[in-house]
């Protein structure tokens, strides 16, 4: 590949590197089931409608949402006491464990949907790779060096940049990778708000090429139906290519994805 279109790719990781269906999005339902007082429970599927509204990649965020929106039934939001740091204090001891120091929840049962030789194959390729994902510094870094073996990958985390859909953490990844503001970037994302990301960061820096690359995440690949509709929904938010797995995304994909 020409300097010209030798690209970098950025990478999200719930969803992408490790599918977060049985711990973020778990600890998710149960932290608005025990808000709610076991009242309800948001399935999947309520979850997944949340998050396509493109604003609430934040998962702790996305339970203080769905708690307001079971009581405001009832009650004005306004005049609810929601406390935010209980609500995520009470995710984080089901999502990390009880003891932060000692890790035992949900999050040490995550499948990585990759592997690390995945990384070398891009470098070999001359491609540069980095991540911007809205989970927490060390809930990434437990993934990336702990489970996948990588050392000190480039990372932008939730506590580097505002959440996404806004772009700056994607621009602050990019600036660790490469000066050159020629370089093609591809952005691989599960989520509305990630393809939202790619549209911003395109109207900021025109020059550049973006392309937002969607992958299906594990929990919406069980019915065809789900899949489908799922895929849809990223393309409609600007989604160039639809993957069921980002080992996909191989380097003959990503200069195929550049002409």
């Amino acid at each position: 590949m020409t300097e010209q279109t030798n690209p970098l790719v950025i990478f999200d990781i719930d969803g992408v590197i490790r599918d977060v269906g049985g711990s973020y999005r778990r600890a998710l339902a149960d932290t608005v089931e025990h808000f709610t007082a076991n009242a309800y429970r948001p399935t999947p599927l309520d979850i997944d409608q949340l998050k396509s509204e493109g604003i609430w990649n934040n998962d702790w965020e996305a339970s203080q949402e769905f708690i307001y929106r079971y009581f405001e039934k009832s009650i004005p939001r306004e005049e609810l006491q929601l406390d935010y740091s209980t609500i995520v204090a009470f995710f984080q001891s089901r999502y990390r464990g009880p003891n932060p120091d000692n890790w035992t929840g949900y999050i040490c049962d995550e499948p990585l949907l990759l592997q690390s030789s995945y990384f070398e194959q891009l470098t070999l390729a001359g491609i540069g790779w980095g991540f911007f994902s809205g989970a927490t510094r060390a809930s990434a870094t437990y993934v990336l060096q702990k489970r996948l073996g990588l050392k000190s990958p480039i990372l932008v985390a939730m506590e580097d940049a505002p959440g996404k859909p806004d772009p700056t953490g994607l621009f602050a990844t990019i600036r660790l990778l490469t000066l050159d503001k020629l370089q093609p970037v591809i952005y691989a994302g599960d989520t509305v708000a990630d393809m939202y990301t790619v549209q911003k960061a395109r109207s900021v820096e025109p020059e550049r090429t973006w392309i937002g690359v969607g992958i299906l995440p594990p929990h919406v690949q069980e019915t065809v139906a789900r899949r489908d509709a799922y895929a849809q929904t990223l393309r409609e938010a600007g989604a160039a290519i639809i993957l069921s797995n980002v080992q996909e995304l191989t380097s003959m994909q990503i200069q195929e994805l550049l002409r």
